[in-house]
């Protein structure tokens, strides 16, 4: 989000309407910077690096600055929060947001986050049978383990009153690490039933819902994890041209970065994904979709003591699963460092903690 110098919503237009890698998302106020693909993670982490340089420089000429914090500052109504003004051949996204709007109100669309997009080189898609069935497989297995991804990478359990209503103000700790991965965040209003056998089925199970009215379209699906094709996000573009990456929407800004983003955390993302796609395949049925997405949001809980993942505590789940990995990657030395980094959030102190701890930066 931009604010100004008081911290409050800025009510200026978006100072980047031409750049393709820097606009906005829900509300003019609201950045979003989009990297180019990039082949590595530091490639990545750098381009991001400038792209925020140059954001933040262009801010400061008019006495505004990004809000590093994935929940929104102090705002005396929603009408400080003005939809994201898109003319021109663009002007169906403001409708689209407009619809939105109605259907969810506008707080909601002040959260912020990471998204991290994932794919594999053509080079290794073509030694796999099916690419399409590759990625479902490995969505289905992200969709059953995005509850680990929150537990290591929560990083907001502290908010303004005003959220919770237009006549309160005033710094509060949240019984949730991350507000917009908890039952507060940005869900649709029923869990989505899809069919996984094929991608034709779940393009199929997803029209279903447009065609009753329960979703606008397909980006209207807010699932932690989303299976996308290169271009525009249509069905019809997917079950043309194929799944082209996977999209990971759960990670919080976290204030203790300057990027608001660990370059660990997206090393062990990609460590996560790798291992991911040696598990065995299984029947990603209704109930266990419903239970993903119960995971989720119980992992986005602050206290996490009796939090439990298929009957066991959710820490010791987390500690199982990285042991798993780390013994799948043991002969690669380096990425022991990585692992034991997400290590210590379970057995010493996690993101949110170490926020929670210093509220000072939450100013």
């Amino acid at each position: 989000l931009r604010v100004d110098n008081h911290n409050r919503l800025a009510q200026t237009p978006h100072p980047f309407p031409d750049d393709a890698h820097i606009t906005r998302d829900f509300c003019e106020n609201q950045v979003e910077i989009i990297t180019p693909v990039c082949h590595s993670i530091p490639e990545m982490m750098g381009t991001l690096a400038q792209l925020h340089e140059k954001t933040e420089q262009a801010l400061k000429e008019q006495n505004e600055h990004l809000w590093l914090y994935s929940n929104p500052p102090y705002f005396a109504s929603e009408q400080e929060i003005p939809i994201a003004n898109f003319i021109g051949e663009q002007a169906s996204k403001q409708h689209y947001r407009m619809k939105l709007q109605r259907r969810y109100g506008k707080k909601l669309m002040l959260y912020s986050g990471i998204h991290f997009n994932f794919s594999f080189q053509e080079d290794f898609l073509n030694s796999v049978p099916d690419k399409n069935a590759f990625y479902l497989h490995l969505y289905q297995q992200l969709s059953c383990y995005s509850w680990l991804l929150v537990l290591l990478t929560a990083s907001s359990p502290v908010y303004d009153l005003s959220f919770d209503a237009e006549n309160q103000r005033g710094k509060a700790v949240s019984e949730y690490a991350s507000m917009r991965s908890s039952i507060r965040g940005y869900w649709n209003q029923f869990i989505p039933e899809l069919d996984y056998s094929s991608l034709t089925a779940y393009a199929t199970s997803i029209q279903n819902y447009i065609n009753k009215g329960v979703l606008f379209s397909a980006s209207e699906l807010y699932l932690p994890v989303r299976m996308k094709p290169r271009g525009e996000n249509t069905l019809e573009n997917l079950t043309a041209n194929g799944i082209d990456h996977l999209e990971l929407r759960m990670f919080d800004l976290n204030p203790l970065e300057p990027l608001g983003i660990s370059e660990r955390d997206l090393h062990f993302t990609q460590l996560l994904i790798l291992w991911l796609t040696r598990q065995p395949a299984f029947s990603f049925t209704p109930d266990l979709q419903a239970q993903a997405i119960h995971n989720h949001q119980n992992a986005a809980l602050y206290d996490i003591s009796q939090i439990q993942i298929n009957g066991q505590n959710i820490r010791e789940a987390g500690l199982s699963v990285l042991d798993s990995i780390e013994q799948y990657f043991s002969d690669i030395p380096e990425t022991a460092d990585i692992i034991n980094f997400e290590r210590k959030k379970l057995t010493e102190k996690r993101n949110c903690e170490l926020v929670k701890e210093r509220l000072n930066f939450y100013v």
